[in-house]
Parts: structure tokens; sequence; C-alpha cells
């Protein structure tokens, strides 16, 4: 089945994922946790209440009592399956991807997550084995409100009475976070500035996706024409979050791992925190700094939280926009990272520009870079037989990373598509990481 990927499901509707498919996952998901209770949520998407309404069907037709949550963010079925205590969760979300796509991701008990490597692929060998009965039955839901305990719980990482009245921007992309915004803007003494709020799965302003550079402006240009102190994007699901400076330029994530690492450390020493290895330098040297454990992981959310219950870390944070957090289950959070940076900007007095422009400068990275190749893993081997004569230290824990001592790289393929991700640091220097991408993309194009 093309919808089932690495993470997650996801596809186009209705030729890759339809009411069909759903209500055979709403079977397969049920006999394979062996489930008597399950929690589910959805997006905007025009699409996701007949997808819900077909999953219903399908995990009902094994007694399973459902709980729905209704309109939320993928990070509220997290927290609903720890909260409801229920065998598993199911988000209907395609997250960034355009309004004609839908999806499903999927958690076990305690927000566990399910993934290619953990589960993910019985459940789609059951779904293709599962008969479709369009029976129309009716299915007894019973409707949760969460919502005030989720902001409960997210709030419970920072002291309100610690932040300032600062004006903030807040751009929803007219996916899920608006409402959660709108409840705790109440609770917060913030002035908030709020656009694209309004949830429209049509997504009038554009794909909720902050990583396209042609999405950032809308954002940047109200920071400036509100002189606010920063602003705050996110994805359609809002498990992501990007962040603008009080001048309007876009933060990369890769810098706030540092910040938020250095804010938990504070008051956990000695605890681990996990990142991929697509940008590590910075990391790996603010962790060390404030008494923290670095610990390496391979990309993806599957992975990081792998180690992150292994280990105890307090948090786990990837360059992606993904922040994951010990005490929110282990799990990814849009929302936890703003209001810890709120507090850390309130109380050190320093903009956020301030907070990460010494990092910048001496850490520089290319920001990642995708390209179309024929065979992604022949072109890393190729990269990797051409860059040993220069004698690196090699890494094969995700794709490849090289570390040439004053600037490293890595180079690793997409688990969904026929792509190689390419990042570059360099220590101390933007004119070495600026021409060793060069030299990187024109070797890569060369043997695409």
């Amino acid at each position: 089945m093309d919808c089932f990927k690495a993470y997650d499901i996801r596809g186009r509707i209705p030729s890759e994922l339809n009411e069909s498919i759903a209500y055979r996952i709403g079977v397969a998901v049920a006999d394979y946790f062996n489930a008597s209770t399950i929690v589910i949520g959805y997006d905007v998407r025009p699409s996701s209440i007949d997808i819900f309404n077909a999953l219903s069907q399908g995990l009902a037709s094994r007694n399973c009592k459902i709980f729905n949550i209704e309109l939320c963010g993928t990070e509220e079925i997290y927290f609903a399956t720890n909260f409801l205590n229920t065998d598993a969760g199911i988000m209907i979300t395609a997250s960034h991807n355009p309004s004609d796509y839908n999806g499903l991701k999927i958690v076990g008990s305690k927000a566990k997550p399910i993934s290619m490597d953990s589960g993910l692929d019985e459940i789609m060998s059951l779904t293709e084995k599962a008969v479709y009965v369009d029976n129309n039955e009716f299915v007894e839901l019973t409707k949760k409100d969460i919502r005030s305990d989720y902001i409960n719980k997210v709030l419970s990482f920072v002291d309100i009475n610690k932040i300032n009245p600062l004006k903030v921007v807040f751009n929803a992309g007219n996916g899920c976070a608006g409402p959660v915004i709108n409840d705790m803007q109440k609770l917060l003494p913030i002035d908030c500035i709020k656009i694209n709020n309004e949830p429209d799965g049509s997504f009038p302003s554009g794909i909720p996706n902050p990583l396209l550079l042609e999405n950032r402006q809308v954002t940047s240009d109200a920071v400036i024409a509100n002189n606010a102190d920063l602003g705050i994007a996110w994805d359609g699901d809002f498990d992501r979050c990007f962040f603008f400076d009080e001048s309007g330029n876009f933060v990369d994530n890769y810098y706030l791992i540092g910040l938020l690492s250095e804010r938990l450390l504070a008051n956990h020493p000695n605890s681990s925190i996990v990142h991929d290895p697509r940008l590590v330098w910075n990391t790996q040297e603010e962790v060390k700094k404030n008494l923290g454990v670095p610990m390496l992981s391979k990309a993806g959310h599957s992975f990081i939280k792998e180690v992150m219950r292994e280990n105890n870390a307090i948090y786990g944070g990837e360059m992606s926009g993904h922040h994951y957090f010990r005490d929110f289950y282990y799990s990814d959070s849009g929302m936890i990272p703003w209001l810890l940076l709120l507090q850390s900007i309130s109380e050190s007095g320093k903009t956020l520009s301030e907070l990460v422009s010494e990092r910048v400068s001496k850490f520089p990275i290319s920001g990642e870079i995708n390209t179309t190749v024929a065979n992604p893993q022949q072109l890393l081997e190729t990269i990797k037989s051409h860059y040993q004569q220069y004698d690196p230290a090699i890494d094969d824990l995700d794709g490849y990373s090289f570390d040439f001592k004053t600037w490293r790289f890595n180079l690793r393929m997409s688990n969904t598509e026929p792509l190689v991700r390419l990042n570059v640091e360099s220590r101390e220097n933007q004119k070495l990481m600026e021409e060793k991408t060069k030299e990187i993309l024109g070797f890569i194009d060369l043997h695409k």
C-alpha cells in the first residue's frame, strides 16, 4: 500500500487513501493492539471527517470503544492517550502536505510511537488482509474535551509569572493551532498578534509548511509591521514550530536545540539530550557546557523517542522543528518550545537574535538542501568513496557524516522520496561552509 510510509500513513485522497482503506486500517489497528479503547482526533482537511467516520467503523467492528477529541493537534493525541489511559491513539492528518492529502499518525499506549520498524509494518499487513464492510451502521462515540487539561500540561513547563508582556506574532497557517492559541492567550501575559488563525482545510494562505521559503515572508512581515518581539509559525498539525526574531529573520531550529537544552539542563544537570546527526557541533558544545550528556540518534520521531526512553533523556531536538520532552511522554510538542523561549527571553533580558547570534556566527550552516537523484544509495557510496581520500572521520548512523575537523557534512536519503538531503556546517567560518556546500552540490550534480 503506497500510503504506508516510514513513520506514518499518508497519501493523496482518494487514489492512495480513501474510506475503504481507512476502515481496514481501523480493523488492523484494533487487532494489532488488541485494543478495547482508542482516542482519535483530526485536522482541518476536507477529507478528515470522512476518514474519521470510516476509521471509526473499522474500529467499532472489533468492539473498540472510541474517544473522539475532534479537531486537535497531533500532540493532543499524545496527551490524550495518557490522560484517558487508552490502548492507542490515532491522529488524522497529513501535516504540511497539500489539502488533497491526508493520513494517520498512530501511537500505542502511553503515546509510544509506531513506525515501520516498530509495528507499522504489521499494521500494514493486517490492513491488506482486512475486509471492508460498507454497512453504515451507527458507531457510538464518546466525545472528550481534553483541551484545558492539555493546556495545563504544556503550561506546567514554565513559570507564567516570569514571562514578561512580550508582543508575539502567531501564524497558525490556517491549521489546528489557532483554537489552542485562542485559549492559551487568556492565560498568558503577552500581546498576541494572530494571523491565518482560523482553521481552514483549503489553506487559503498556502500549505502550512514554514520550512518553505515562500511561506516565511508573511510571518516575517507581521513581526516587522507590529514591532513584535518574535514570531512563531506552525505546520498543519502543530507538532513542529518555527521561530522569527525581532527583526523578522528566520531562526534555524538547530540553534533552538542548544537554547532549549540550556534551559532544561539548568534544573536537570547531568541529564541526556538526544539530537540527530545532520548538524551536531553547536548542540554538543552547548549541552556539555551546561553539564548535560549529548546523545546521537537517527533522524525521525520513532528513533529519537526510542533513544530518549532508553536513556531517560530530558529533551530531544531535530533541526526539522521537532522538539521532544521527557515530561511530555517523550513526545514532540509545538507549544512547549515557544513557552520555554518566552521565559528565557524574559529572564535574560535579551532579544531572540541576541540569544542565538554568537552560536550562528560560531557554527554557520548551509540549511538542509534536497536534491532529486536516480539512485540515492549509490550516490551516497560514490560520495563516501570520493571523500575518503581526505581522511575524515566517517559515521554511518544515518546516511554518512564526514568530519574534517574544521567542517563537516551529513548526506542521507529521504525515507519517502528519491532524494538526498545535505547539511553542511563549519567552525567559525562562513566562507568555508559556503565553499564546501558548493563543492559537494557540484559533485552531486555530476553523479546524480
